[in-house]
């Protein structure tokens, strides 16, 4: 079975060849070069560098040659998705033979040995994709998963339609020699061919040009957050107006292939939230296209339809289809401070978005430039301006708390400083993990110490966009662990972690820290299995309170006290997003908890866990509207039926103190324990820091 071609081309079916072609390229090129411009013209990056390439390189390899995430996250369509993406490249020479044969210039014979077999391999992937574009076809049009989005897009239904024309007239030619017949099915996939292309620029198929550049040039980094330009002549605030999109915001908006991954694993639009992470760039998008580059009209506002829709809802369709009255906004202040940050977006996406950056450079414009006005938020900022710490209490309770419990003060002799944070001084659930933790670097001899003063390290600050009050606490953290000799920093707290690590790169590198997590894995070994469980002097459990919201100067409820629980019982972790996502730090905690307790996991684990609720500054916001966060997933983790539920950040152990009793009723909710705390009670009852 071999392909057979049209023998003959008469002069003017070479010459309408070349005319069809030329319109099709010159439609493709008109269409795309507003885009292309809109890319080239905006703000370039600070702080961009193509280094390290090697590691671009293996991104590129994986991501979009190996079509690892969109197979990874959603094996079946993904699959059929990846087939799609290798046939066409696998098409690529058997296209430009077939415009070739047109022209009489034809270059792979099929009667050769490698046009056999070439033209074979393209014909298996060609039934491949046949099948693959199909049954796309009848989960976007039928099936309609609700995070596609309720609005049916007939152009995709077209493209698919064409696609399907594509792969079935080629496969036809190896079952006939007709040359009638061959003439018709070369014209039929030509046709279908110079109408695809001009589509392409202002529908989701763009993704094809530009996602393999958008994945090659993302930032580096997981939720890399740009830093500010520090040129006195230049205003930056983060993105306020559309001068203040940059290249890779723009490039990225145009790559959306509005699947939906990061819509479906959104904690705020799946607890019925305004936020949409895929209609904010969407809705970038529309803004690029309506108003420029250079526009000075602001990107966030309160705007709302007559409807009561958010107005950044609106489809960038309306701008792309030449809309005579395009939306006058594309975002709402609501929308972007009901980002937990997550990270499950940026992670979902197959094509290389980064929307944090996006969505934190949306809340920096509004916090900066005082368009953000919110009494939490605002009593937020002055604790730590104040106080220097998230709750807003005085720093003698820190004090007290380091008394009581007998921390020793770091003074540059002992091999760690142990970071207690605003969780860890202040929080009472969080002075108990500390506690714990303490009793255990003290049962492995290792020396440590606490700062005799520590402040915030400005995490809530940073993700809520205030930069001025963010960097006051990073430099007076980096001016503190100079001054004090600092090497090496342990902390409960991930948040924290991260923040010192990454963020405070800005202002100076911060000494090397690490999670209790790595800590107590690195020191498995030496730590005791609970066949000698003894009850510690403080193991906490579950509060009272109803109300999630942290509220700066108000100390939180006390913790109850439970009895430890039996070597046999089964405990539920839930990776907190700051240490799965941010830091791919996944094994520790649950090496540390096995060697306790038989893991159980939950549904939700792992890179798609499901956020608490607390991050991006929320824990101090509270949540205004929908079903809260931490009861979504509380639900979820009391459902495996394991007696305890661990976690490895005091702020998910803050939401789900909180929501395990709200959803328990009148039965009695699971344990709620650090994995320090679990670890902690097989130790003697001498081990005291």
């Amino acid at each position: 079975m071999n392909l057979a071609e049209p023998q003959h081309f008469a002069l003017f079916e070479i010459g309408l060849l070349l005319v069809l072609a030329c319109t099709s390229a010159a439609l493709f090129f008109l269409r795309f070069a507003p885009i292309l411009r809109n890319i080239l013209t905006a703000r370039k990056d600070l702080g961009f560098s193509l280094s390290p390439i090697p590691r671009r390189i293996r991104d590129f390899v994986w991501e979009v040659l190996c079509q690892s995430k969109v197979i990874r996250e959603r094996p079946l369509p993904g699959i059929a998705h990846a087939f799609v993406f290798w046939g066409f490249l696998a098409f690529a020479l058997v296209s430009l033979n077939h415009l070739a044969i047109g022209l009489r210039l034809a270059f792979l014979p099929p009667d050769s040995l490698i046009g056999r077999f070439y033209f074979l391999f393209a014909a298996i992937w060609a039934l491949l994709v046949a099948i693959s574009i199909t049954a796309l076809f009848i989960r976007r049009f039928f099936v309609r998963p609700i995070w596609l989005g309720k609005k049916v897009s007939y152009e995709s239904g077209f493209i698919a339609l064409l696609i399907f024309l594509l792969m079935t007239t080629y496969l036809a030619t190896f079952f006939t020699v007709d040359e009638t017949t061959l003439k018709a099915l070369w014209w039929t996939h030509t046709l279908a061919l110079l109408v695809f292309l001009p589509l392409i620029p202002h529908t989701k198929h763009l993704h094809l040009v530009l996602s393999p550049i958008t994945i090659f040039l993302k930032r580096d980094g997981f939720s890399a957050i740009p830093p500010l330009s520090t040129d006195e002549n230049v205003e930056d605030f983060g993105l306020t107006t559309g001068r203040d999109l940059t290249q890779i915001v723009a490039l990225q908006a145009y790559s959306c292939v509005e699947c939906g991954r990061c819509t479906e694993h959104c904690p705020a639009s799946a607890t019925g939230k305004v936020l949409n992470p895929k209609e904010i760039i969407l809705g970038t998008r529309t803004y690029l296209n309506t108003f420029g580059p250079h526009s000075e009209t602001p990107l966030l506002t309160e705007f709302r339809t007559s409807e009561n829709t958010p107005a950044y809802l609106l489809s960038s369709r309306s701008a792309a289809e030449g809309s005579a009255s395009p939306a006058p906004n594309h975002f709402s202040l609501e929308a972007a401070y009901e980002c937990t940050t997550c990270g499950a977006c940026e992670y979902q996406c197959p094509v290389g978005i980064q929307h944090l950056p996006i969505i934190i450079g949306l809340r920096r414009g509004a916090t900066n430039t005082g368009a953000w006005e919110d009494s939490y938020g605002t009593k937020l900022f002055l604790a730590l301006e104040k106080s220097g710490n998230s709750l807003g209490l005085p720093a003698s309770e820190r004090d007290k708390f380091i008394a009581r419990t007998q921390l020793p003060i770091f003074d540059g002799t002992q091999e760690y400083c142990l970071w207690l944070g605003c969780m860890g001084a202040y929080d009472p659930h969080g002075r108990e993990i500390i506690a714990d933790f303490a009793r255990i670097m003290a049962h492995l001899g290792t020396t440590f110490g606490v700062l005799k003063k520590e402040k915030c390290t400005g995490d809530p600050a940073r993700r809520l966009g205030n930069d001025l009050v963010f960097q006051t606490l990073a430099e007076s953290g980096l001016q503190t662990f100079a001054a004090q000799k600092v090497q090496k920093i342990v902390a409960i707290c991930p948040h924290c972690v991260r923040t010192i690590a990454n963020d405070w790169r800005d202002f100076g590198i911060a000494p090397e820290i690490e999670h209790h997590s790595e800590f107590m894995a690195r020191h498995k070994s030496r730590l005791p299995s609970p066949q000698s469980i003894v009850p510690p002097q403080s193991i906490v459990i579950l509060s009272e309170a109803k109300n999630p919201r942290i509220s700066p100067g108000e100390p939180p409820p006390p913790a109850a006290s439970t009895q430890p629980a039996q070597a046999s019982e089964t405990v539920v972790y839930h990776d907190p997003c700051y240490l799965g996502r941010y830091q791919n730090i996944y094994d520790e905690p649950r090496a540390v908890i096995q060697q306790q307790a038989t893991l159980v996991e939950a549904p939700r684990n792992h890179e798609r866990s499901f956020c608490c609720g607390a991050g991006g500054g929320l824990a101090f916001l509270g949540e205004e509207t929908g079903e809260r966060v931490s009861h979504v997933r509380a639900r979820e983790l009391a459902a495996t039926g394991a007696s305890t539920v661990a976690t490895a950040c005091p702020f998910c152990n803050t939401m789900f103190r909180d929501a395990l009793t709200a959803i328990s009723g009148d039965a009695t909710p699971p344990q709620l324990l650090d994995i320090a705390q679990l670890t902690a009670r097989s130790l003697p009852p001498t081990d005291v820091p």
